[in-house]
């Protein structure tokens, strides 16, 4: 293969395509700098404040390990006091490790601040607040990253600090802190995530106990309607990403104080919501309670398998007066749990009474059909309870109380339901007349 010639005047001309040799531009004010995975920023030369002023504003000192600085913040507060829970309502909550929680001595409250509210391999958790209880109060720790560089150090802190108190107690930890911490531990290569014992998280209970009183159950909105706090001026969560960013930037130190006090109220507030929580599942029949909050702890003692204490408190919330649509799931609720006692005076009282156009109603209808087949043994009465389901549910169909994809559904149901009647009520009689024809 030959080489093609190139001419020295053709080099000549490539060369004046290169790039100029002359000196940059000065650089603007702005520049872009990205400081964290899919975000972009834009950095104004500013004076770098200096380490030392960072202590003193949030009123930190700077701690050491073997993989170097991170800074840290504790404090002391009086409220809320210790509580003493009992061994019923821990079960509750986490039935298979009575043994570890028993003791909230063991018990670490957490609850992190992150550089994104979405999670994922990119989210730093740049603050880690941490409280246990100590001398009557709370003791608060809380470690900050003042750069990321010091993210193993602060990790290897917070694995010492769960090695003395191994319980992990949070709100919402379960699904966001404590995966997103997991995840910087792998991450870290060198530093394996710590063992927990136990993991409380009072979200799920809080949602059963308020989500139908308050609507929100986000810890300020607890705070604000169950504990009697207000918390007045504080951040919202959404705003702690942009502020910590901003620091990053050369921004001054004290506009991190509003971060880290947030942090405390987030601690101060799980203390005191775990109190109250594990109050009312402790002593729910004796406290004077709403209606709500009655069904919140019934639903949570029938999840748990605690039927009696269940329907003894599904019977008060009911008697309290519920709004509609939770009276009528207290009333489905209870009647399940009278059945499956074998209290069907009671059962068929409250499905005779939730009877009519609704999901509810024709449950009713199916639940008295297979009492009065199976356990009356009377199916000719079984049969006109499903009568009178099809003909509520023709009706219902017919004024346009009922979408046509229910309606085929529940029809089909006590369709094959009625059929199946009709044939064990041919089979005795055809049994009648077979013995008269071998007479």
């Amino acid at each position: 293969m030959s080489i093609p010639y190139v001419s020295r005047d053709r080099i000549r001309g490539l060369k004046a395509l290169r790039r100029s040799s002359a000196p940059e531009a000065p650089a603007q004010d702005w520049q872009p700098s990205r400081l964290h995975a899919g975000e972009s920023h834009f950095r104004k030369k500013s004076i770098q404040y200096p380490r030392e002023l960072l202590s003193q504003v949030l009123g930190a000192t700077t701690k050491a390990n073997q993989y170097g600085e991170y800074l840290s913040l504790r404090c002391w507060c009086a409220q809320p006091p210790q509580c003493s829970p009992d061994l019923r309502a821990l079960g509750l909550l986490v039935p298979d490790a009575l043994d570890e929680i028993a003791d909230p001595e063991r018990w670490l409250f957490l609850d992190t601040e992150t550089t994104g509210l979405a999670g994922g391999s990119g989210t730093y958790a740049f603050l880690v607040g941490l409280a246990w209880w100590e001398g009557g109060g709370l003791e608060i720790e809380q470690f900050f990253l003042r750069e990321y560089s010091e993210e193993r150090s602060m990790l290897f802190a917070l694995r010492e600090r769960i090695a003395e108190h191994s319980v992990l107690v949070t709100f919402n930890g379960k699904s966001f802190d404590w995966p997103l911490l997991e995840t910087r531990y792998r991450m870290s290569h060198r530093i394996s995530a710590p063992r927990l014992r136990a993991h409380l998280d009072f979200l799920h209970p809080a949602r059963r106990l308020w989500r139908l009183l308050l609507g929100s159950v986000r810890l300020s909105e607890l705070e604000r309607h169950v504990l009697g706090w207000d918390r007045g001026g504080d951040l919202l969560s959404g705003q702690i990403p942009k502020i910590y960013f901003d620091y990053l930037c050369g921004g001054p130190p004290e506009q991190l104080v509003p971060v880290l006090n947030h942090n405390q109220m987030d601690l101060r507030g799980l203390a005191a919501l775990s109190n109250r929580i594990l109050s009312l599942l402790s002593d729910a029949e004796d406290l004077e309670l709403g209606g709500l909050e009655l069904f919140g702890v019934s639903r949570i003692c029938e999840k748990r398998g605690e039927h009696r204490r269940a329907r003894k408190l599904y019977q008060k919330s009911i008697a309290s007066l519920l709004p509609t649509d939770t009276d009528r799931a207290a009333r489905r609720s209870l009647a399940k749990l009278a059945k499956r006692e074998g209290d069907f005076e009671l059962a068929c009282e409250l499905w005779k009474e939730a009877l009519g156009n609704s999901r509810h109603g024709y449950e009713a209808y199916e639940q008295l059909a297979i009492y009065y087949e199976h356990t009356a043994r009377d199916p000719e009465l079984a049969r006109e309870i499903v009568q009178q389901a099809l003909d509520q549910l023709r009706d219902a169909i017919q004024v346009g109380d009922i979408a046509p994809g229910p309606y085929r559904e529940i029809k089909s149901k006590f369709d094959r339901r009625m059929e199946r009647l009709k044939r064990k009520h041919r089979r005795p009689l055809l049994d009648v007349l077979a013995i008269e024809a071998q007479g």
